[in-house]
């Protein structure tokens, strides 16, 4: 898999399709939530990958002021906490 960066966005790439990064966890919610601090902002439902393009759950919820927000990932895994401090990503557009 190969890292790129463009500015402040990485781009991984793997066989199939293109993933961008939305920025780091910062903690689990209570809820089993995961609070992202975004380097970009998603669309709601928009599914979420983790580094090794598993796919981890989606988008529920962007919060926070508009020059800094925040993203809640609803996280459909076993142990939500092994996240914490990792990238997630969801899909980057096809071109076409």
């Amino acid at each position: 898999m190969r890292h790129f960066h463009f500015g402040c966005s990485y781009l991984l790439k793997g066989v199939n399709e293109s993933l961008r990064k939305i920025g780091r966890v910062l903690h689990i919610a209570s809820s089993k939530k995961a609070v992202i601090k975004a380097e970009r902002v998603p669309r709601i439902g928009e599914p979420v990958f983790d580094e090794k393009r598993r796919q981890i759950g989606a988008v529920s919820d962007v919060f926070g002021p508009t020059f800094s927000p925040y993203v809640e990932v609803d996280v459909k895994v076993k142990d939500p906490q092994e996240f914490v401090d990792q990238d997630l990503y969801v899909s980057a557009p096809s071109k076409r």
